[in-house]
């Protein structure tokens, strides 16, 4: 063991584990550090009804799924893409399979046998997993302190790696608190923001009365130059689903700047709309509108009834304008979902902070990797992969650094 370099990494999620992984394949001896129980906790729960690990989509696409403020995380996803993921999960003998939609999954679908498998490897290679252990900062002489059930424990390393995870689901080990850890060794933090969350409408109390809970089904969404398709669900507090996800960030950035956003919904994304203004022309004049947009627009009833909550019971008679309507349906998003509801989160360490091996610039041998950094992405296996993908950078970079 002399001469070995000994690395400590902290959390372990996907970014954490990965970056045990790579460092130890460098030689290096490899201690995890978890404030939980158990570890990965929100990795398992992602993966409770079928873990989407990555896409399959061509790499150039793949990384134009990103917003980050800096070109480096766009370098390193490439470093370890869809394609090396599924080679990773065939050498820990979880194979896996490409959806309908392009979406990767393990053939077992959930992420406990992989989980399971990959924690018996990184222990055969001689990676110690220490739980229950909550990291508190550093000593004055740098060692790292951590509140344990058998009080404070002080960690020697030559190198460490956070992997301390965004500011959301808390009660699974990511709540932020960090934050303030770093912010005392002059690190700049991005303020946190909700991602791929639901998002708040303004609902009246007839619509939520009659339809709350109710899914609005094959319509399209668009919000700036991102746009996807699929079903919402009208929740209490406003709308919620995975179709949101590829829009939430031009959704958040509108808030931000002027407190409320426009989502524009095409309730019928397969009909052009001359043709549905045709349609609508033809329907009969003795229909009322709700008869004439379930006849002739075949909208069922929970469409109709956004129809006339946005419009408060107005629609246009038009046909032609009625039909543009329809295909761009003005919906006001007041806010989003409180940050811990949210899948991940926006913010975080400002890239500015590290340098080009992802290691922090006022902290020497310390490195942040996965979403406590700065970046964000929609859900469709981005997220788990570029995590992934950050975790290997560093674990090589910390192990191979003089």
């Amino acid at each position: 063991m002399i001469g070995m370099k000994r690395i400590a990494i902290i959390g372990s999620g996907p970014a954490g584990l990965m970056a045990a992984q790579a460092a130890l394949e460098q030689g290096a001896r490899v201690s995890i550090y978890e404030a939980m129980p158990s570890a990965a906790r929100k990795f398992l729960m992602a993966g409770k009804s079928g873990l989407n690990i990555s896409h399959s989509e061509q790499v150039e696409q793949f990384i134009g799924r990103y917003d980050a403020p800096d070109s480096r995380l766009k370098a390193i996803v490439p470093a370890f893409n869809a394609s090396d993921v599924r080679d990773w999960m065939d050498a820990l003998d979880e194979p896996s399979f490409v959806g309908s939609s392009g979406r990767i999954f393990p053939v077992a679908m959930k992420a406990s046998p992989l989980l399971r498998k990959w924690l018996r490897k990184l222990a055969e290679q001689g990676a110690e997993l220490h739980t229950r252990y909550r990291w508190t900062g550093w000593t004055p002489e740098g060692l790292l302190t951590f509140s344990t059930q058998n009080g404070v424990v002080e960690v020697e390393s030559d190198a460490t790696i956070l992997a301390l995870g965004g500011k959301s689901w808390s009660r699974l080990g990511s709540d932020g608190q960090w934050v303030d850890i770093l912010s005392e060794r002059g690190v700049s933090i991005d303020p946190f923001e909700p991602s791929n969350c639901g998002m708040e409408v303004g609902w009246s109390d007839r619509l939520l009365s009659q339809h709350e809970g109710a899914p609005v089904k094959s319509i399209a969404l668009k919000m700036g130059d991102k746009s996807s398709r699929g079903d919402i669900v009208i929740t209490r507090h406003g709308i919620e689903s995975g179709a949101l996800y590829p829009v939430a960030a031009d959704l958040r950035k509108e808030l931000s700047s002027n407190g409320l956003a426009t989502l524009l919904i095409d309730l019928v994304p397969d009909v052009q709309t001359d043709a549905l203004a045709k349609r609508l022309t033809s329907a009969n004049r003795k229909d009322s509108m709700s008869n004439r947009l379930r006849k002739a627009a075949r909208l069922d009833k929970v469409k109709v009834a956004l129809v006339n909550e946005v419009t408060r019971g107005s629609p246009p008679s038009d046909a032609s304008e009625l039909a543009a309507l329809l295909k761009t349906l003005p919906l006001t998003v007041t806010g989003t979902a409180p940050m811990d509801d949210a899948i991940s989160t926006a913010g975080g360490v400002s890239w500015d902070a590290l340098d080009e091996h992802l290691m922090l610039k006022t902290v020497p041998n310390t490195y942040c990797v996965g979403e406590m950094v700065s970046w964000d992405a929609p859900t469709g296996g981005y997220l788990l992969t570029a995590c992934m993908a950050m975790g290997k950078a560093a674990g090589e970079a910390a192990a191979k650094a003089t």
